[in-house]
């Protein structure tokens, strides 16, 4: 029978090293979360727009995004598209794979935000004689965005407990690095333990954050002028 002991002393010193990776993990999170933000705010006012032919198109984009596994999209930019003659760093390519595929469940959110916005502001709108951007900018996406916080908080946390996958392209973060760690020294329960702290401590944090930030929000939105 194999006795598991802590060791204090492997934990000190390997902190620093899993400490450092995960400034990786979140800097692929918040990079991804901007992208996905953009992503989804693009696909969302597509649906919304007056051709049907981008409509019925960026639909099953997005119904194709969401069927198949993030993993396969990773391992699709970063082994399939050099063949391309497009060849992406790991963090770049994790970036995107999790920027497209969240942006393609955050235009779902996005969607469904701005069309929760009484229909006569759109009206009024109209009567005012505002483009279709000043429209979106000064008076819907204002009044849209509070209902959003919450399902959009949600998906970034996800798409952060996410990115152990891209350990399968050589991306050294915090999982990556816990593995290489417990392979060099045979001992895999301090290191997988810390990062099992770390994803709980800043998913809690954001969680909390994004609570903050909904209960702060003006419920009228903001001018985004």
């Amino acid at each position: 029978m194999i006795e598991l002991t802590w060791d204090w002393a492997f934990v000190w010193q390997v902190l620093p090293m899993i400490l450092s990776a995960a400034k990786v993990t979140l800097l692929a999170t918040l990079l991804g979360s901007l992208l996905a933000v953009t992503v989804g705010l693009i696909f969302a006012l597509l649906r919304r727009g007056p051709s049907k032919l981008i409509r019925i198109v960026v639909y099953w984009l997005m119904e194709f995004i969401r069927s198949t596994p993030l993993l396969i999209q990773i391992f699709f930019l970063y082994y399939v598209m050099p063949e391309f003659g497009i060849s992406m760093s790991p963090l770049v390519t994790g970036v995107i794979a999790l920027g497209v595929h969240y942006g393609a469940y955050l235009s779902e959110v996005f969607r469904s935000g701005i069309e929760g916005v009484d229909k006569g502001q759109w009206e009024a709108s109209r009567a005012l004689n505002l483009t279709t951007l000043d429209t979106y900018k000064d008076i819907i996406l204002p009044q849209a965005i509070r209902p959003m916080i919450p399902a959009t908080g949600n998906y970034i946390i996800a798409m952060f407990k996410e990115t152990p996958q891209l350990s399968a392209i050589t991306l050294l973060e915090m999982l990556q690095v816990a593995k290489i760690i417990g392979s060099e020294n045979f001992r895999y329960l301090e290191p997988f333990t810390l990062v099992g702290v770390l994803y709980l401590c800043f998913s809690l944090l954001a969680a909390y954050s994004i609570h903050h930030i909904e209960r702060r929000f003006p419920k009228e939105g903001f001018n985004l002028r």
